[in-house]
């Protein structure tokens, strides 16, 4: 079943359809969770969908499952150079060449991640004009200095964007419509900026009490009014900037009316203010996802996608901030769900959480993520459900079965239990195709599942008994026999089986094993954790040791049930014979 699931995936791989192969994929991996190659595959079709994240994670997967596998390091090489992580992938195609040291794919690899590592080191700085504000120790301490800046050094957002402007002063236009940004700019300058109107302050989430601001100036970063006010102007302001600067300043005001009557509830009003605020001043995202909280609050999920698609857009115009990009497109997510009525509404809700995963890694996107997927899966389980289909599937495979063609007969028991997989009849008769064809593991699996789903259902034990038999598991196989004769006790086949394990067991105890057949018992005895435990116990050491060379402590041992019950399972095992 998982070499089908892989043959899909590469089948959609190779056609383009990459979501579909990490789908196929992904339900390879959950039937064979330790195939360094299924990983590898998945980590391809991430990388061709630009997601590199999640490509790297299935890379070291494969990589941590088979370390002596040059293609591993392949996979890891190319997540770390999606990722922009080049000295990591150079680290990884090396390691592969170590394993395969003619690998073209790996050679190539290497020379691609050195460029691009020459090039990001070697790369000239960009000519910014104030380069120099942020060079050296100097701009943290006349940051600490002034009474103005000093509170913001307690924000790791603001210290993050200070670190990367001295990496690279020319990404200051990414910052300008911070304010705390502009107030450190002017200390650094010794200049001194007006400050905006405009307010940061986070929308509000879909409940009944928003969440505190994300980016919100603190009280004391503001300077004294008094200062403010003794400041000279650097320049002219023009008329248009003015009324530019009035617009927002009263855009500002009906978000805050906005919130206001959000947290009353009263979304009619809410929608109001933030429709205003947009009219206001469309260079502020935040006011969109503000109107889109409140619709999706009010159950009017399509103007709440709406206005979540135009934050997207228009976010990625401004280049605003990744991570409202991401609470824009998880909303979206969020409408989705909560119109979801068939398995299918569920896929756009999926899709628009890993795009917004793809933005911001946030626990709480993720969370949406796997719960709407989880939510898909059990609808399409409801959906194909199918009594009567389960049957007419069921008895295809028993017409196959009694054809010998045990793969075919397993195809149509797996559907059948697709449709129904409450049915223990299904489960039994492909524990018994299992069987047929050596796939024991399987043959097990699924008669331990006949059992848990019907106890008193006897076809059950006997498949596992028979599996059990097979694998030489005496003592378990006789076990096994014995619980279903508690339900059915004049049952032939279980009957049977018993007899046919009690003799095997005898064997050993009789002495009539060939050395072959004593030799692989003991070996397989000593795999099992009971038989350990047996050995290293020091009491059943002593015991052994009393059964060899002192016979009258040997005798008061027979008289233990416990310790005989541990001597006759070593028996079965071969370990000891008894003459």
């Amino acid at each position: 079943m998982a070499e089908e699931a892989k043959a899909k995936g590469n089948a959609a791989f190779s056609s383009g359809d990459f979501s579909s192969a990490i789908t196929h994929f992904s339900d390879a991996i959950s039937l064979a969770p330790t195939n360094h190659v299924l990983y590898s595959n998945r980590s391809a079709a991430y990388a061709s969908l630009h997601k590199y994240a999640e490509a790297l994670t299935d890379a070291k997967k494969t990589v941590d499952l088979k370390p002596d596998w040059s293609k591993g390091y392949s996979r890891l090489g190319a997540a770390h150079i999606g990722l922009g992580h080049f000295d990591e992938a150079v680290s990884a195609y090396k390691k592969g060449l170590e394993i395969d040291p003619n690998n073209e794919a790996l050679k190539s690899g290497l020379a691609d991640a050195q460029s691009s590592a020459s090039r990001s080191r070697s790369a000239p700085p960009p000519t910014n004009l104030f380069g120099d504000a942020f060079s050296g120790p100097e701009m943290w301490a006349k940051l600490t200095a002034d009474p103005t800046t000093r509170p913001y050094l307690q924000q790791p957002d603001f210290v993050k964007m200070m670190q990367e402007l001295q990496k690279n002063p020319s990404n200051l236009n990414l910052y300008l419509k911070d304010q705390r940004v502009m107030q450190a700019l002017g200390v650094l300058l010794n200049v001194k900026f007006r400050n905006s109107t405009g307010d940061d302050m986070d929308m509000p989430e879909a409940s009944s009490s928003p969440p505190p601001p994300e980016r919100k100036r603190s009280a004391e970063a503001d300077p004294p009014k008094e200062e403010k006010e003794s400041e000279p102007e650097p320049m002219e302001v023009s008329e248009e900037e003015k009324e530019k600067k009035e617009r927002k300043a009263e855009a500002q005001k009906e978000k805050d009316a906005g919130n206001v009557a959000y947290k009353k509830k009263d979304f009619d009003t809410a929608i109001q203010h933030y429709t205003k605020a947009i009219d206001l001043d469309d260079e502020e995202i935040s006011y969109i996802l503000n109107r889109a909280a409140t619709y999706l609050e009010m159950g009017k999920y399509d103007e709440c996608i709406k206005d979540c698609e135009k934050a997207v857009e228009r976010g990625r115009e401004l280049r605003s901030d990744f991570k409202m990009i991401a609470k824009a497109l998880t909303r979206k997510g969020t409408a989705f769900v909560k119109m979801a009525k068939t398995s299918k509404d569920y896929e756009p809700a999926i899709e628009s959480f890993q795009k917004a995963l793809t933005e911001h890694r946030n626990p709480d996107t993720l969370k949406k993520l796997n719960d709407a997927e989880k939510a898909r899966k059990e609808l399409e389980q409801q959906e194909y459900f199918d009594p009567k289909l389960a049957d007419e599937e069921r008895e295809k495979g028993n017409e196959f079965f009694k054809e010998q063609k045990y793969p075919e007969a397993i195809k149509h028991y797996t559907e059948s239990l697709r449709r129904n997989p409450k049915d223990p009849k299904a489960y039994s008769n492909r524990a018994a195709c299992y069987t047929k064809l050596g796939a024991l593991p399987e043959g097990l699996k699924d008669a331990e599942k006949c059992i848990e789903l019907d106890p008193t259902f006897s076809k059950g034990y006997t498949r596992k008994g028979a599996v059990q038999f097979f694998m030489k598991e005496y003592d378990k196989a006789l076990e096994t026999y014995q619980q279903g004769l508690k339900h059915d006790p004049q049952n032939q086949e279980l009957l049977d089986g018993v007899r046919r394990c009690v003799d095997q067991i005898n064997k050993a105890g009789r002495g009539d094993l060939t050395p072959d057949e004593l030799k692989e018992r003991q070996a397989k005895g000593m795999q099992d954790p009971e038989i350990q435990n047996i050995l290293s116990d020091p009491v059943m050491r002593q015991v052994l040791i009393d059964f060899q060379e002192n016979p009258k402590s040997a005798q008061e041992h027979t008289k233990n049930p416990m310790v005989m019950a541990k001597i006759q399972k070593l028996v079965n095992a071969g370990i000891v014979q008894i003459r």
